[in-house]
């Protein structure tokens, strides 16, 4: 089957204004042949380059209209003039949010492309500089901007170089983990000692599933904390807590779950330099090469860009379809489904949640009642978990803490939509820095929590591991 149908509801404004303060629940979907939803009525039947980059069905009228707005600011490069579409740096990491999320996931590593900055400077990572005790060095922030307008320095350049180890499993077969070694130079005001520099860098996430994680209900994430104890396996996860707007949240999003929201406004500004009302000053308000009387020409007064742009992003995050799952009635995707509950890892990917039943509600109060309700399967239990430290010598161990996540402690990174990051970006770099070429390799690399998974996946026959890899290719 081809065409699957979806049973739409014209709303009146009154209606949708009930439907606000009810959650919706009216929408019927037929799933077509091979395909399993993913996230309830936002799930799309899609194979595709766009799979992560088209609206739910349920996107029509004022919603459509402002999704397209958000898409559209989402994608277009900024430039150093002020005004709508302006307003980038003058220091900054990258010049749109497309730029770092190709089709709403992840544009490939330059670790791997350009060894780092690269001819251009882009990165498409963040990379977070510190002092080994984690103060920020002076005239720096967290983050490195390896980018600035005309007549502004970069504050650095960063490069990787890649340390290759070849393993086997116990059936002979070979693979082989990177160790990355990460190098800044070309401070823009001086030289700092490599033995003073501590340095983690991640790669973007992908916008898979955004609303839903932003509707999930904290009393099941809380319930599993509780209940994520399996002695046996040396399992158990446990909750971030971050404050966010001055109100203790749990975090759920993020790769140490970090954030209780989409973070768009810090996006705005710590990756674009774009002023907004959450954050009003130039990040590199203070720095040196700032304080110049040549520069001051570059700091405006207004904002970069307004609450209500940015709620438009917001939305179009939020609204996103979910990829179906695909080719769920075939024989070694199923066997690999039986394979990964075996090998335990569903322990921590947790197929199924729910969300609240009044679904989400954006940066400046506006809700999207079609997230409520909703039985979902992402893959995760958004979760903290120790990752381990022994691999190579450093393991997943970054020691960069996130609110109350230690360097060895990750979130269950959610699987949905996996298996269609090569067809939306073209490469399967995987991990938080972008180490794992390969699912594979991503397995491998798991430590801590998640030995004793990994060391079953280790000892099944090839058959079964390529089973295992074929199911998370479905997801």
């Amino acid at each position: 089957m081809n065409r699957f149908l979806i049973i739409s509801v014209l709303f009146s404004a009154l209606f949708l204004a009930s439907c606000e303060e009810e959650g919706l629940d009216v929408l019927d979907v037929e799933v077509p042949e091979g395909y399993s939803l993913s996230a309830g009525t936002a799930s799309i039947f899609m194979n595709s380059s766009k799979s992560y980059d088209s609206p739910a069905s349920w996107v029509s009228g004022t919603y459509a209209t402002r999704f397209n707005r958000g898409d559209k600011l989402y994608d277009d490069m900024r430039t150093s003039s002020n005004g709508y579409g302006g307003g980038l740096g003058p220091v900054y990491a990258g010049y749109s949010c497309g730029s770092c999320h190709s089709n709403a996931g992840r544009t490939k590593p330059a670790g791997w492309a350009d060894h780092g900055s690269g001819p251009y400077g882009f990165t498409s990572a963040l990379v977070y500089v510190t002092r080994k005790n984690g103060a920020f060095f002076q005239g720096y922030g967290r983050v490195l901007h390896d980018q600035a307008i005309y007549g502004v320095e970069p504050e650095g350049k960063f490069s990787v170089e890649w340390e290759y180890r070849t393993f086997s499993f116990p059936d002979g077969e070979t693979y082989a983990l990177a160790k990355p070694e990460y190098k800044i130079t070309d401070w823009y005001l001086g030289d700092i000692r490599p033995e003073d520099l501590f340095c983690t860098v991640r790669i973007p996430l992908r916008h898979v599933g955004m609303g839903q994680i932003m509707a999930l209900d904290p009393k099941e994430i809380e319930a599993l904390a509780r209940k994520s104890n399996y002695p046996e396996y040396g399992i158990s996860g446990r909750c971030n807590y971050v404050t966010e707007r001055g109100v203790l949240c749990l975090g759920v999003s993020g790769n140490k779950a970090q954030h209780a929201d989409l973070t768009v406004e810090l996006g705005f500004s710590s990756d674009m330099g774009v002023t907004n009302s959450r954050y009003p000053e130039e990040i590199c308000q203070g720095q040196h090469q700032m304080t110049q009387g040549s520069m001051m020409g570059l700091l405006y007064d207004q904002l970069d860009v307004s609450t209500e742009d940015m709620e438009n992003v917001d939305l179009y995050l939020q609204c996103l379809g979910v990829p179906a799952r695909r080719d769920v009635n075939d024989p070694q995707v199923k066997i690999g489904e039986q394979k990964f509950h075996e090998a335990k890892c569903s322990l921590c990917h947790v197929a199924t949640l729910h969300t609240r039943s009044m679904g989400s509600t954006l940066l400046n109060g506006t809700r999207i009642p079609w997230l409520g309700s909703q039985t979902i399967h992402p893959y995760s239990d958004f979760l903290l978990h120790d990752m381990g430290s022994e691999i190579m010598g450093v393991g997943l161990n970054d020691n960069y803490q996130s609110g109350l996540a230690m360097g060895n402690e990750w979130r269950t990174t959610p699987l949905w939509g996996i298996g269609l990051q090569e067809k939306v970006n073209g490469h399967t770099y995987f991990l938080h820095d972008g180490r794992a070429r390969n699912l594979t390799e991503a397995i491998m690399w798991h430590g801590g929590e998640a030995e004793a998974s990994k060391n079953l996946f280790k000892k099944m026959k090839k058959s079964d591991r390529d089973a295992l890899l074929r199911f998370l290719e479905s997801l």
